[in-house]
């Protein structure tokens, strides 16, 4: 608890980018043989909203183009795949779908003291220009020498809870995989939750976690595929699996964290005998090409889930506020 607690302190902060590193965005801390730390943010709101305005420059024109050549200049982790996914499919169906629109402005971010790499900023946007819900951006930097990335991007959940954070001038925490003092560490959350997710209420770890939006429309597909392939004699498993190592922390003021993390999903779906498994969705289409239908079609997904893992002894569950969830691969087998 004491590690969760004590604000890990910042490093001396240079004032202003070296020469030679080209392009590089908020503060570099320069080594130090004394023990003096500071708690102040490494990045200014100003650059915050600096950083974000560059990223959305070529997110958007990516957009425009309807292209994916740069998108790895800005982009990073399950949101280049999921991105490259969107772009993809709008070349076929001639339209980026409404869910990839990531309004310019914000409500809040949260902005980590810590010194080191690699870092994360969480910003929470506005709603949309036709009143889709807010999005939580995941900002990472990895290194001294790069510019900083949008790992993730996840829509939160009407009416979701988000827990509190230090005021942008203050700064936040970034916590770890492995953060304890939690109802579970945020790994085992993801973990968790990626067994909720396969097994619903049959998990061992369904009366860890509240219900949520990304959960019921999830099951409200599943049933409504099914009924489908049982009048044709047809079968559908989705498994989903936490993807190792991609995950990002922010220590919140109540002592929970808030946790983004990619959960990797296929969805198997095989038709009844003589019959073809085909594509369920435009964008399926659009994935699969030319490709050659046979009785059993395996779609990719990649899923950005935000979870919120509350303090040990607070006696609350474990909540998804928020979501993505997008196809990247559709393929016969």
């Amino acid at each position: 608890m004491t590690s969760r607690i004590t604000r890990i302190a910042a490093a001396a902060l240079a004032a202003v980018c070296m020469m030679t590193v080209a392009g590089c965005e908020g503060q570099i801390p320069q080594p130090a043989a004394s023990a003096e730390h500071t708690d102040k943010p490494d990045v200014t709101a100003a650059q915050e909203r600096r950083i974000r305005a560059k990223i959305l420059k070529v997110v958007n024109a990516a957009n425009g183009a309807k292209s994916v050549d740069g998108l790895d200049e800005r982009m990073s982790g399950p949101e280049l795949a999921i991105r490259t996914s969107e772009i993809t499919i709008a070349q076929t169906t001639g339209a980026l779908d409404a869910k990839t629109n990531i309004p310019s402005k914000m409500t809040q971010a949260v902005i980590p003291t810590d010194s080191g790499w690699p870092r994360s900023i969480f910003t929470i946007t506005t709603t949309t220009s036709d009143q889709q819900s807010q999005r939580l951006l995941v900002m990472v930097q990895d290194n001294a020498h790069s510019n900083y990335k949008l790992w993730g991007v996840a829509r939160l959940f009407q009416g979701a809870k988000l827990p509190k954070f230090p005021v942008t001038s203050i700064g936040a925490q970034m916590g770890t995989a492995k953060d304890t003092g939690l109802v579970a560490t945020p790994q085992q959350a993801v973990t968790q939750y990626a067994d909720v997710l396969q097994n619903g209420s049959s998990s061992p770890y369904a009366s860890k976690f509240t219900d949520d939006y990304f959960r019921q429309e999830l099951t409200k597909l599943s049933q409504t595929v099914q009924e489908g392939m049982e009048r044709n004699a047809g079968t559908q498993q989705q498994t989903f699996e936490a993807v190792n190592g991609q995950i990002k922390v922010m220590r919140s003021s109540d002592g929970g964290d808030l946790v983004v993390a990619q959960i990797n999903s296929e969805w198997t779906r095989q038709a009844g005998e003589g019959r073809e498994s085909q594509p369920a969705s435009d964008s399926e289409k659009a994935l699969f090409g030319n490709g050659t239908a046979t009785s059993t079609m395996k779609v990719t997904y990649v899923n950005v889930i935000a979870l919120y893992v509350p303090p040990a002894g607070s006696h609350q569950k474990i909540t998804a506020v928020g979501a993505e969830r997008q196809p990247v691969k559709v393929e016969a087998i």
